[in-house]
C-alpha cells in the first residue's frame, strides 16, 4: 500500500450531505474486482448527462478541479452499502484525502485499508475548509499526517485527531496483509512448532 505522509493538492468542494456509496460509484460499475479503471465511474450520475456527455456544472468537471487530490464533503459521507469499490473509485480518480464532519463506519475503515486518509473535523472547521475549496485553482490544501494538520492557502491551520493505529498504518503503507507480514517470523515459528506437536494436522 502506498504510504501517506504529506499531501499537497487542489481541494474540491462537495457540500452535499449523506452522499452514499451508490452516489460515489453506481452499481453498474461493480462488475469488476480490479481496483483500477473505476475513476471514470466516480460520481457518474452527477458527472455525466444522460447522453454520456459531461455535466459542466459538476465540480470535478470544472477545469480547476479536474486534478483534485482532496475532497471536502458534507456530513455523513460514504453512507449506504458497504461496497469497497467506493474508495477504489476515489483513489483511481486521484483523490487521496476526504474531509468531512462524519463518515459511515464501513466506508471509513475501507478507505484506510486502501491508503486513503479520511479526516473528521468540526462543523466550524469544515466551513473554513469549504471556503478554501471554493477558490478554484487556488484551492490548495496541504495535509500533514505526521503533525495532524491541514494548512490552507492563506496559511491557516486546522488540526485533526486520528486513531494512532490508523495513522501508523498510513505512514508506513501497511494494509492488513502488510501488518500480517510484519509477524512472518513468529508465524513461521508457530507453524514449525505446531507441525512437530501435531504432525497429523
Amino acid at each position: 500500500m502506498q504510504k501517506f505522509t504529506t499531501l499537497t493538492g487542489v481541494a474540491a468542494p462537495l457540500p452535499m450531505i449523506n452522499v452514499d456509496t451508490d452516489k460515489i460509484i453506481p452499481k453498474q460499475y461493480l462488475k469488476t474486482i480490479e481496483r483500477t479503471g473505476l475513476g471514470k465511474g466516480l460520481f457518474a450520475e452527477m458527472r455525466y448527462e444522460e447522453d454520456g456527455s459531461e455535466n459542466p456544472d459538476f465540480v470535478l468537471n470544472k477545469p480547476a478541479y479536474r486534478n483534485a487530490k482532496v475532497l471536502v464533503a458534507g456530513d455523513n459521507f460514504g453512507c449506504g452499502s458497504s461496497r469497497e469499490h467506493a474508495p477504489w473509485a476515489l483513489a483511481d480518480f486521484g483523490i487521496r484525502c476526504v474531509i468531512s464532519t462524519s463518515f459511515a463506519d464501513i466506508f471509513y475503515n475501507n478507505s484506510f485499508k486502501n491508503g486513503m486518509l479520511l479526516i473528521k473535523v468540526s462543523p466550524d472547521d469544515l466551513d473554513k475548509l469549504f471556503d478554501d475549496a471554493e477558490r478554484g485553482a487556488n484551492a490548495t490544501l496541504t495535509v500533514d499526517l505526521e503533525k495532524q494538520e491541514i494548512h490552507g492557502p492563506d496559511g491557516g491551520t486546522v488540526r485533526f485527531d486520528i486513531d494512532p493505529h490508523l495513522k501508523h498504518c498510513l505512514l508506513n503503507g501497511l494494509d492488513d496483509i502488510g501488518l500480517t507480514e510484519q509477524k512472518r517470523e513468529r508465524i513461521a515459528s508457530y507453524e514449525k512448532k505446531a507441525a512437530l506437536e501435531r504432525p497429523w494436522v
